[in-house]
């Protein structure tokens, strides 16, 4: 195939940056080449044509307008592809040969700067994980904030349970093996390998050098680090405490590298690292988050129904994403937590105070994508008109502060500032309603710059004049119709009709000649246009370097709004809390480092907002180390067990964030770590049945529970034969009892299960109340003490819709296996019905063990046999014991 130089320029691009799909600038088009046109022709849609066509050799070929780039851009990314942007480097009209082009920047899933292409409220996410012999350093940045913190995770578990909290876009791992396991469970993730000496740190200044002379080559905009600001931010690991401090470097190191990769350098507002112990923090592992439906339902994955959706009352962008950050680490310090509850509490009780607040945070924009955009040289003047019309709503925001009683708030208030000069300054330089590009002028406000006011006189003026001399011209030559106008191609002319033409003045020179007009010039007209386009020109490329210039200055600035921001949305997310509180009738917790769980009339934040009617029936719970700390909930489907043990984890998990809570009452002694096995689901993709999920990750909660965890469990054992199923209960039970001594919620249908309070000091029955009627039951949605002594399953099946000859026959069935009529075989007579004649088998035979003790009999027989052993039958009377005989015969018939 021939390879044009125009060509040869994409393959070299495409040969540099091999994971992209490369938009090469053509004009006013974004052309894409080979298979990357047949990759977004696929998932974008584009009509695909060809280079060359009719040839042997065709190039598949797609384009886009340039202008219209970043929503096909946002298509890609979201479907995790990477982009490499190749733009024209010098303007074509003055190019001597084939025009330069080069790559400016890579946008990948977890590299994006364009704030339009990604939700205000979640970050964007890209880790980089460095998989060691005993840890895994840990390292994760969104590049549109600067948010850059590092951790470490001692094994793969503790891993992925992290990754599940910041849910990373797009993962880097130094090897093969540890790629391969992140791929299988995080599919939605792009995992990228990358070899050991990616994560080196000379490799990393190398590559940063590299960038700095292309972008002093291609003269490209940009604020960015230097050798000395790039070791400062991966920089007092050593100290921190981690086990192996140099593998979590290498981490952040091989992050850095990926943004230089991508964006030709550091961008100013990347943060230092934040580096953090994995169990400084709440635990909630992926399931668990999952299950408790946090940030994401079940069904379908929305954040509708969700407890963000119901919990977030914040104003800001960036009060979205600190709240969000807040719910995947909640706190277990109760110290920290009740500093974030005073400053709540204080909130609720000022009414007026916290509407002022909520009033100036609707005029807070978001300063840490603003600072992104400023320090990649991609914020426009609208950008700075936003920041600053939020530094105007910080200075009231403050000055309301100053009356703050609580240490939280107090803190806040020293960590915000005004910035009265960069203030001060934007508002003196941009007009209220600047255009969007930068490059046609309409910028600054007259007194900003004495040459731009000569320019803007001599733009306006000219305008005039030329108005004026189309009147002129109209009344000397008395053609009515004719205009003074303007194009691109030809400037100004005169534009008379062919009707009027014979009274065009011989002092007119013909310009272009029109179906129904003939254009003409004049040489005044012709002089007054060098200077007006002159003016124009002069204007626009005046603007333009005085608006780099007073971005490079608010760039100067950027350390410190993003310290303001953070502050900013700390404070945003304590109002939501309060509004919040004041909304529901939420009730400030009492948290300490007790081990009771307290909860009087405790209600579930979600189901209670989606109950249009109002009639959630709340609940109470105590769960302690000693009394009852096994709880057995038994209780009918649909009854609300489910409910009632997630609305407790919920609860624990809100107070800990530093909420209020959903109830009338409740004292939380602080928990490590909360589980959570509910339901049923299946992973066909790693090859796991609904019952190995289940096993899984009931398995993850033996083996890293302690006494300071919360655990709910639903329903385990439930996904295999009967007798396998309660057989595991009962051991997962004693288990958590005797070797975890975790506060356990567990619910089941295993009736038998209530049988271990009578072994298990601290294990207690509870059950959902219901009332039976008419054959029919009501759901009560109340937690009582003791057992349920049946699952009403029919009764629910009837509701659901099952036929009634189904309903009849399943109630006969269930009397004949209550009652324990068996064949003479010891098959259940219930199985006997139109000829089917089951076969014996170890279940139904009368001489199968039972899973307790003893031969298998009912529990009538049961009782009846308990009656008897505890009969002091030296004690009885002839008369007393012939009663007691013929009661016995009584209950078993």
């Amino acid at each position: 195939m021939k390879i044009t130089p125009m060509l040869q320029q994409y393959l070299d691009a495409k040969e540099r940056y091999p994971e992209t799909i490369v938009f090469f600038r053509m004009g006013d088009f974004y052309e894409m080449f080979f298979e990357d046109a047949v990759i977004a022709s696929r998932e974008i849609g584009l009509t695909l044509t060809s280079r060359n066509k009719g040839d042997a050799e065709e190039v598949p070929m797609a384009g886009i307008p340039h202008h219209a780039a970043s929503g096909y851009i946002s298509g890609l990314i979201d479907k995790g592809y990477a982009v490499a942007i190749c733009e024209q480097l010098e303007d074509p009209s003055q190019a001597k040969g084939i025009v330069r082009r080069d790559v400016v920047r890579v946008i990948t899933p977890g590299i994006v700067m364009d704030t339009n292409s990604l939700d205000g409220h979640t970050p964007n996410y890209v880790a980089s994980i460095m998989v060691g012999r005993e840890t895994y350093g840990v390292a994760y940045l969104d590049i549109s904030t600067g948010r850059f913190r590092v951790t470490e995770a001692a094994s793969l578990t503790e891993l992925t349970s992290e990754i599940g909290r910041f849910e990373p876009r797009e993962i880097l791992v130094n090897e093969v093996e540890g790629a391969t396991a992140l791929e299988e469970r995080w599919p939605d993730a792009c995992v990228r390998k990358r070899d050991g000496a990616y994560f080196e740190v000379k490799n990393l200044f190398r590559a940063a050098q590299e960038a700095i002379r292309l972008e002093r080559e291609m003269s490209a905009d940009g604020y960015f680090l230097d050798r000395k600001g790039m070791e400062s931010l991966v920089s007092g690991f050593a100290e921190f405490g981690f086990r192996e401090p140099d593998r979590v470097r290498a981490a952040a190191i091989g992050l850095l590298r990926y943004v230089v990769d991508t964006q030709r350098g550091v961008p100013s507002h990347i943060r230092p690292a934040e580096p953090y112990h994995v169990r400084e923090f709440l635990i909630v592992d992926e399931s668990t988050k999952a299950n408790l439906e946090l940030t994401a339902t079940l069904m379908g994955g929305k954040r509708s129904g969700s407890l963000l959706s119901v919990i977030d009352k914040t104003l800001t962008a960036m009060g979205g994403r600190a709240l969000r950050h807040w719910l995947n680490y909640p706190l277990v310090q109760p110290a920290a937590i009740n500093a974030r509850l005073d400053a709540v509490a204080e909130l609720v009780g000022r009414t007026a105070w916290r509407e002022d607040f909520r009033t100036h945070f609707e005029n807070v924009y978001d300063i840490e994508r603003l600072c992104g955009r400023v320090s990649s040289a991609t914020a426009n003047a609208r950008d700075l008109r936003s920041l600053l019309a939020t530094l105007q709503a910080i200075e009231p925001l403050k000055k309301e502060l100053k009356s703050a009683k609580s240490e939280g708030l107090i803190r806040l208030d020293g960590g915000i500032e005004v910035f009265e000069t960069m203030r001060a300054r934007v508002d003196s330089a941009m007009v209220d309603l600047p255009p969007t590009t930068l490059t046609e002028g309409g910028l600054f406000k007259r007194g900003f710059d004495p040459a731009l006011d000569e320019l803007i006189d001599l733009t306006e003026n000219g305008k005039d004049w030329i108005l004026n001399f189309e009147l002129r011209e109209k009344e000397r030559t008395q053609i009515s119709s004719l205009k003074v106008r303007y194009n691109r191609v030809f400037g100004y002319y005169i534009e008379i009709t062919r009707a009027n033409i014979d009274l065009a003045p011989p002092e007119y020179i013909r310009k272009q000649t029109l179906a129904n007009a003939e254009r003409y010039f004049t040489p005044e007209l012709k002089e007054m246009e060098d200077k007006i386009l002159g003016a124009e020109d002069k204007r626009k490329q005046l603007e333009y370097k005085l608006f780099e210039a007073l971005r490079q200055e608010v760039g100067e600035h950027v350390g410190a709004l993003l310290s303001t921001a953070q502050h900013l949305a700390e404070l945003d997310v304590l109002v939501a809390f309060a509004e919040l509180a004041v909304r529901h009738d939420y009730v400030r917790p009492i948290v300490d480092d007790g081990v009771l769980i307290e909860i009087e009339d405790g209600r579930h934040p979600v189901v209670e907002r989606t109950l249009t009617d109002g009639r959630f029936v709340p609940n109470s719970v105590c769960l302690d180390c000693e009394s009852s700390f096994l709880q057995i909930i038994t209780g009918p489907n649909m009854a609300g067990k489910s409910t009632v043990i997630r609305q407790v984890a919920l609860i624990v998990l809100m107070a800990q964030m530093g909420s209020f809570v959903p109830a009338s009452k409740a004292q939380i002694g602080a928990v490590d770590k909360i589980f959570s096995r509910v339901g049923a689901s299946d992973n066909l993709a790693r090859g796991q049945s609904t019952f190995m999920v289940e096993m899984t990750e009931t398995a993850h909660i033996l083996n890293n529970a302690t006494a300071k965890s919360l655990i709910i469990l639903d329903e385990i054992g439930r996904g295999t034969s009967t007798f396998d199923g309660l057989s595991i209960a009962w051991a997962v039970a004693e288990f958590l009892h005797d070797q975890v001594g975790a506060k356990t919620m567990f619910a089941t249908h295993y009736h038998e299960l209530t049988e271990l309070v009578r072994t298990l000091d601290g294990a207690e029955n509870l059950s959902i109340a219901v009332k039976e009627w008419n054959d029919d039951i009501i759901f009560l949605r109340k937690l009582v003490r003791g057992q349920a002594n049946r699952s009403y399953g029919i009764q629910v099946g009837r509701l659901a819709g099952l036929p009634q000859t189904v309903v009849d026959r399943a109630k006969e069935v269930l009397q004949n296996l209550e009652s324990v009529q068996f064949d003479e075989r010891g098959v259940p007579l219930a199985g006997r019905q139109a000829g089917r004649e089951p076969q014996l088998t170890l279940r139904n035979n009368p001489d199968q063990m039972s899973l307790f003790s003893g031969p298998s009999v009912s529990p009538i027989q049961e009782s009846v046999l308990d009656s008897i052993r505890s009969v002091e039958i030296a004690m009885l009377t002839p008369l007393q014991a012939l009663n007691l005989l013929a009661q016995l015969r009584e209950k078993l018939e």
